[in-house]
């Protein structure tokens, strides 16, 4: 049988397997909004996977954008809207990336086989400058690097590589024993993309580790919330091990959304549903969730609660946390706050597959058997309201 000679040219351009260790590296899924949203000193998370933060005296939003280099689709857009000339010594701005320690253990951390990263990405800003990629080895002792790059051209996509080996400055940190990734859950390096420092976070040395918890930047970093006319793009976010970056890798929608999931589940679906049935009592009432969300229903009563199961996607991280979502606050029928949400089911071992959420305490004691769900009312005689929402389960690093 003859056998199919691939020519060394080809093998040599190809990298074969999964490379990446950072999701939504295209900023492609964002289940929680694509909209401008307003960035918190505690950190908001809008493009999955990715969280900005701003604590400062200015403001800042986030959004996901179709303004890409070639080959890409979406990118995630910062912008000022309330600019801050005068970083304080304590303030600053950033993007933040966390992989789960488990994902990291080629790396050989900890040891003298410690390997070489190499982080590549598309970035555009309207201000040009110094700015500073900072990374966190977490676990029970944090160390700390950081790596200049420049934006040289306003407005303009521009790729950058950075490789970092493990004794970047001539240190040990990474190969000694505490340099090490524990094999768990947790949070196992953290990426930072800085975009303003204050004089507590910028005293960093360029290119080199160091096991001071305040070096997250250099003093040449730029400040980028000083004008309300700055923005800052990002989008193919690459981090693999060896010394050259690659390729992006693509993976297919379902795919990428699959590994979100493992962090943050919204069971919300959009729709413009419409009918008459009825509701509040009324056989002949319209009902229209006008765009909005629909509830897909409660699962059982139990105790003097009215419940809901869901089957989550994917095995999340750990147990989420539940939060109820509904947009514009048009939520009815539901009376107990996030103070209600409870008992969670635990299958297949370890896996996060289930989630039991209580909704509300019942008027009244209701049989099981004569309980329903109708387009949306909530109770047995059709006048408990509706809900037009969903939930959000969160298991971010």
């Amino acid at each position: 049988m003859a056998n199919t000679k691939i020519p060394p040219e080809l093998v040599d351009d190809q990298v074969f397997g999964r490379r990446n260790l950072v999701i939504n590296g295209a900023m492609t899924v964002a289940q929680r909004g694509t909209s401008a949203t307003a960035l918190t000193s505690g950190g908001l998370y809008l493009i999955d996977r990715f969280q900005g933060i701003e604590s400062t005296n200015g403001a800042a939003t986030v959004e996901q954008s179709s303004d890409t280099p070639a080959g890409f689709a979406k990118s995630l857009k910062l912008a000022v809207t309330t600019a801050d000339t005068d970083m304080g010594g304590g303030q600053y701005s950033r993007l933040k990336y966390v992989i789960e320690a488990q994902d990291l253990q080629r790396l050989n951390y900890g040891t003298s086989d410690a390997e070489t990263i190499t982080l590549s990405f598309w970035v555009k800003s309207s201000k040009t400058g110094t700015y500073c990629f900072s990374l966190v080895k977490e676990d029970s002792t944090q160390y700390f690097y950081v790596k200049e790059y420049t934006i040289s051209s306003a407005n303009t996509w521009e790729k950058k590589i950075i490789t970092i080996t493990p004794t970047a400055g001539s240190t040990t940190l990474i190969t000694n024993s505490a340099g090490a990734i524990a094999d768990d859950n947790g949070a196992g390096l953290q990426l930072g993309w800085f975009l303003s420092a204050g004089t507590t976070y910028n005293g960093a040395t360029n290119d080199a580790w160091s096991s001071n918890s305040n070096h997250f930047a250099t003093s040449n970093q730029v400040n980028w919330m000083d004008s309300t006319s700055n923005d800052f793009y990002l989008t193919g976010v690459q981090l693999e091990v060896g010394d050259t970056a690659t390729p992006f890798e693509h993976l297919t929608t379902g795919e990428e959304l699959a590994l979100c999931q493992r962090y943050f589940v919204s069971t919300a679906y959009p729709n413009n549903f419409q009918a008459t049935h009825g509701v509040g009592g009324n056989e002949n009432a319209a009902f229209n969730t006008d765009g909005y969300w629909l509830y897909q229903g409660i699962s059982y009563y139990d105790d003097g609660y009215a419940h809901d199961q869901y089957q989550l996607p994917v095995s999340m991280r750990a147990r989420p946390t539940p939060t109820p979502y509904a947009p514009n606050g048009l939520v009815s029928g539901y009376t107990g706050g996030s103070t209600k949400l409870a008992a969670y089911g635990l299958t297949g071992g370890a896996e996060w597959r289930a989630a039991d959420v209580t909704l509300f305490t019942w008027a009244g004691t209701p049989a099981c058997s004569s309980f329903r769900v109708d387009y949306g009312s909530t109770d047995e005689d059709m006048t408990e309201g509706m809900w037009i929402g969903g939930f959000e389960f969160d298991a971010e690093l």
